[in-house]
């Protein structure tokens, strides 16, 4: 059944807030994240700040050397999560069927809705100015016939955009995608699937299903389906959880293994924490370990386990440790994380913690 699907997208979004509270930050390059000088890292930044190249996921002392003027604001999360709670009741306004994503964006599925007639481009419009009018805020929205092109068309005209894809437009408009659109392929699978002749999803048409599948294992079932722009997935009111972690980073680098095992116990604790929170709902279903070096070459490293236990973060810990360079290149750790792979119960049955 072809549904009606909109993704709304906040641009921008927590320094889209710090603009609403400071309107002299509109005209100034602004980005949310730590201090260059303590070693952080950059959130988001408004788009001024991006016009110098200025990113999410970038340490701050290399932001700042890119935009000399950029003002780095430490963040609101309260302030943050308040405007988001805002937003999405005025989604509600809209339809009871909302999947939230993040603080800042939503799957809105108005394939039954009365409203405006039952336009879901016009109840695009109307929420845009909705929450512009009363939140102070921009948000991008992408209209299409499921989640995976909604997803893809909100980021079609940001910021402040809106972009429809009609369901005889569909079959079109997914060929010429680029396969990084497809959730999944970053630029190892990008460049995996660019070595078979493969950039976007017309390419993929030139293979079949168990080719695919053959090429690329569990990679090509999705890019199967995903190449016709296909997304049978309904809009889930109840947002289930695949993963819970914790990571820090660090002033001054961890120099060995020893540093690195060693300031894995405050993080576990954290985790735990965590955990704790969600385990009435959930089952282990994996460890994670992540470290990321002072030349920003990055390890992860997971396994099964239906178990938490710190020995077995040690262990893990270890193997990712000595899978990268050897001895003499690596530099020191400057960010260290763990987590754990998540899954609905298959019973009622209460998890062992340890």
């Amino acid at each position: 059944m072809s549904r009606k699907i909109i993704h709304c997208d906040c641009d921008c979004f927590y320094a889209a807030v710090e603009m609403r509270e400071v309107p002299s930050y509109r005209y100034r390059p602004i980005a949310i994240g730590g201090a260059a000088h303590s070693r952080g890292v950059i959130a988001t930044c408004n788009y001024p700040a991006r016009k110098f190249g200025v990113h999410s996921a970038m340490a701050s002392a290399q932001a700042i050397r890119a935009c000399p003027e950029l003002l780095i604001l430490p963040g609101r999360m309260a302030l943050y999560k308040a405007v988001s709670q805002q937003i999405m009741s005025i989604f509600k306004r809209y339809s009871t069927t909302i999947e939230p994503l993040s603080l800042d964006e939503a799957f809105i599925d108005v394939t039954d809705s009365p409203l405006f007639g039952g336009s879901a481009t016009l109840i695009a419009q109307d929420i845009r100015s909705t929450v512009e009018a009363e939140v102070g805020i921009t948000i991008s929205a992408g209209v299409a016939p499921n989640k995976f092109i909604a997803k893809v068309a909100s980021d079609w005209r940001k910021p402040n955009g809106l972009f429809v894809v009609k369901p005889s437009e569909l079959d079109e408009f997914s060929a010429r995608l680029c396969v990084t659109k497809i959730p999944g392929i970053g630029p190892v699978s990008a460049a995996k699937l660019a070595a078979h002749g493969i950039q976007n999803c017309a390419d993929l048409r030139s293979f079949s299903e168990l080719e695919l599948e053959q090429k690329f294992g569990r990679m090509g079932q999705a890019l199967a389906t995903r190449r016709y722009g296909e997304d049978h997935r309904p809009v889930q009111t109840r947002r289930v959880r695949k993963s819970v972690s914790v990571e820090n980073t660090y002033t001054q680098d961890l120099a060995n293994i020893q540093a690195c095992s060693d300031a894995l116990s405050p993080l576990y604790t954290e985790l735990l924490e965590r955990w704790h929170k969600l385990s009435q709902d959930y089952e282990v279903a994996g460890v994670v370990v992540k470290l990321k070096f002072a030349d920003f070459s990055q390890l992860t490293r997971e396994q099964a386990s239906v178990e938490i236990n710190l020995d077995f973060f040690k262990t893990l810990l270890q193997t990712a440790f000595h899978s990268g360079l050897p001895q003499q290149q690596r530099q020191g750790v400057r960010l260290l994380g763990m987590g754990l792979k998540l899954k609905a119960p298959d019973s009622q049955q209460q998890l062992r913690l340890f």
